[in-house]
């Protein structure tokens, strides 16, 4: 009799996203994907200017594709570092900065199963397993810091942050491993998550439907939920086919 061998299921990963500059003059969120076609590897990044100008988006633009690129190389806190030089050399008098989180996945059919993230400000990660939603980044704000010292934080702290791309010693990068198996991803800009409670954001993810909108209904839930910044989300799925 013959036997069909036993096929390793391999994991496949989708992604999309959405943004939204909402009543801001421009949007300085940017989102930036990359694919190493030497290993695989698959890296997204999400960067907010700090500011509501041009040199704010253009910043958040150079950290999220620098970031991007060099996390299938560097991991995802090298990304940071690299995207930091970028920053400081191609606006050396200005204060041009964002905020930013990454995200680097290993190949496909390797030996790794983790996913690396890596973050400064109050860009945010969150991975959807299928039963449980974490918040993987811990804010990077003048609220979290008082929070973590037994002080309850007045509202307009949430928004102060206290590193950024420009700024962040390697000291002070966040960094978390987490599994790179089959669940979802998101990474998204504070115009999202600021506006949504974890409740909210757990309905969204657990909805079943494409990443791109699954993206499209975090931005247009948190703006229907008084959001008033840019609001920008990337969704990546790992799919177990």
């Amino acid at each position: 009799m013959l036997t069909t061998p036993h096929l390793p299921q391999a994991i496949h990963t989708r992604s999309d996203a959405a943004s939204d500059k909402g009543p801001r003059e421009i949007n300085a969120d940017a989102v930036a994907t990359h694919t190493d076609p030497r290993t695989d590897r698959m890296a997204f990044a999400v960067a907010d200017g700090v500011g509501d100008h041009l040199l704010a988006a253009r910043a958040a633009r150079l950290a999220a594709s620098t970031a991007a690129t060099a996390a299938t190389r560097y991991g995802a806190a090298g990304a940071l570092l690299k995207a930091q030089r970028e920053l400081r050399a191609q606006f050396p008098e200005s204060a041009a900065d964002a905020v930013a989180v990454v995200a680097v996945f290993p190949p496909i059919g390797g030996e790794d199963e983790v996913c690396e993230i890596a973050w400064v400000g109050d860009c945010r990660a969150y991975r959807w397993n299928g039963n449980v939603l974490h918040q993987i980044t811990v804010d990077h704000t003048l609220a979290e810091f008082w929070r973590a010292h037994g002080v309850t934080p007045s509202p307009k702290m949430e928004h102060m942050v206290t590193d950024s791309v420009r700024t962040a010693k390697e000291t002070d990068i966040g960094t978390a491993r987490i599994s790179a198996g089959a669940g979802r991803l998101l990474l998204s800009t504070d115009g999202v998550h600021k506006s949504l409670d974890l409740a909210h954001v757990k309905t969204l993810l657990a909805d079943g439907v494409a990443a791109g909108e699954t993206a499209k209904a975090l931005v247009s839930t948190a703006r229907a939920f008084g959001s008033g910044d840019n609001a920008t989300a990337i969704v990546v799925d790992r799919l177990m086919l």
